[in-house]
């Protein structure tokens, strides 16, 4: 065997150990576990999300204010600057202070059914956050497997390269004793500037998937590891469904958002209805020695009041205004109930859609692998061909190029079989951080937030400045299309 030869299979050799070990099994330095915990604590869309939801629990003690007793009180400080002609009595300066106690008794359901609305956005918020979460996930896990499927790609395409220059100079060599011709050399010189020319796209397309990484996850990635087997994955389109129409979150919230709209239809109707509030006030005068003797009860300087009773609102007639709100949110209402048939019909495509995706995707790899097999079996055919004369420089410049387009379409075909899957879990509901085994410590949970605010009744019970949860990537450097050499050692 010709030393061109054995570089050829060394090569050969090593884009297969490549792939093995990008795809399959080697010992690296970052999980998927690891990457999608990193996303779950800093990713801003994650944790924005989850300030818009606490900001949503926050309409559920909103509404309860309505209900509730609302004290008020006033003092006000008179000074006369010039009397009135034809008053002798009017004192020269006046303390008053006035205080007026409510308490709402019958408000027609507004308030109870506004309550109710806000309360069922809240869940309606938190299937939204867990849908969120799991669209997030999504997105890391297909960068995830990009960064793996592009690392593996331009491995292949540098030792394509190699190899055709060393196929370059030896085509050289033989055309210098007049073995071959100078169309051979320029058809070895064309393959050799074509591979170049992929090479440089790969490695834009690495560079791409790295940064779009370092954007989702907060960091570079580093040495990733092989992905672990997806649980949980449906044995037919028809068992996907019924999970998803269980568990998706999408689902759920559409399904809260429409009885919501409900409460908001009830909560209009009680502007027809009667109001009824009890009330208490009290107040206090003092004239400050500046009132009439003459005016004056035992020369006392200072008046006090008080008063209690219950005041009876019945609308007759308001322009026709809770009519037209009333019609305005039964509208809404039914709109939101056609949402929901249409968010329904939207997961049932996206889950039959995946589930197609994953398993035209793993049939892909069983073709690759075949097709890998049989063009190595080809390309060596070729040169043993070549070596005896009976097949052209051509021929194995064609036989590398389809066993290189092969391996690609295998790494390929295993990145879109692991994303197709996931993102099946995902459309059934299945693909949240409880589902995941983070390595994230304690998993956010939206209830305590809301358990902790619900009840709050003090008007300055304020939270502490907020902080910021996600963290920048402004200081992470550049990515390159560089590969860990390890990785293509035979």
């Amino acid at each position: 065997m010709t030393a061109r030869h054995q570089v050829l299979r060394r090569c050969a050799a090593s884009v297969l150990l490549l792939i093995s070990s990008a795809m399959a099994g080697a010992v690296q330095a970052e999980t998927l576990q690891g990457a999608l915990a990193k996303a779950y604590r800093t990713n801003p869309t994650l944790t924005g999300a989850r300030a818009g939801q606490r900001a949503t629990d926050e309409n559920v003690g909103i509404q309860k204010a309505s209900g509730r007793p609302s004290l008020d009180a006033t003092g006000t400080y008179t000074e006369s600057i010039l009397k009135p002609t034809i008053s002798f009595t009017s004192p020269q300066r006046t303390v008053d202070a006035n205080a007026q106690l409510s308490v709402p008794l019958y408000s027609g359901g507004a308030v109870r059914n506004s309550v109710k609305a806000a309360r069922t956005r809240v869940a309606a918020g938190q299937a939204d956050l867990r849908g969120t979460e799991a669209s997030l996930f999504s997105q890391v896990v297909a960068a995830y497997m990009d960064v793996i499927r592009d690392s593996a790609v331009v491995a292949l395409n540098q030792a394509n390269v190699k190899a055709l220059e060393v196929n370059l100079q030896a085509t050289s060599d033989r055309f210098e004793v007049g073995d071959l011709t100078r169309t051979d050399v320029a058809q070895s010189e064309s393959r050799l500037a074509l591979a170049r020319s992929n090479l440089q796209t790969a490695e834009a397309n690495l560079i791409a998937s790295r940064e779009n990484y370092i954007a989702l996850v907060g960091e570079a990635p580093d040495d990733l590891q092989p992905p672990p087997e997806l649980p949980g994955l449906p044995a037919t389109p028809e068992a996907a469904v019924q999970v998803a129409l269980k568990d998706n979150p999408d689902i759920a919230a559409a399904a809260k958002v429409r009885e919501a709209t409900g409460y908001d239809v009830k909560a209009a109707k009680g502007a027809v209805m009667p109001r009824l509030t009890a009330f208490t006030q009290a107040g206090y005068t003092n004239y400050l020695d500046t009132l009439s003797a003459a005016n004056s009860v035992n020369g006392s300087q200072i008046n006090k009041q008080a008063a209690a009773g219950v005041q009876l609102n019945v609308p007759l007639y308001q322009g026709g205004g809770p009519g037209a709100q009333v019609r305005q949110r039964q509208a809404v209402e039914s709109q939101a109930m056609e949402k929901e048939i249409e968010v329904e019909r939207g997961v049932i495509a996206q889950t039959r859609s995946a589930y197609a995706s994953w398993q035209a995707s793993l049939e892909s790899i069983q073709s690759n692998q075949k097709a890998v097999e049989a063009a190595n079996l080809s390309l060596e055919g070729v040169r043993a061909e070549n070596s005896v004369g009976s097949r052209t420089i051509l021929d194995i410049l064609n036989a590398e190029q389809e066993a290189v387009n092969a391996k690609v379409q295998l790494v390929t075909a295993r990145r879109n079989a692991y994303v197709a899957g996931f993102s099946l879990l995902a459309s059934m509901g299945h693909a949240e951080a409880d589902d995941l085994n983070l390595e994230a410590g304690a998993l956010y949970d939206p209830m305590v937030n809301y358990d902790r605010v619900k009840g709050k009744w003090f008007d300055w019970d304020f939270d502490s400045a907020p902080k910021l949860q996600s963290t920048r990537t402004v200081d992470s450097p550049a990515q390159n299309a560089n590969v860990d050499p390890a990785l293509a050692q035979p």
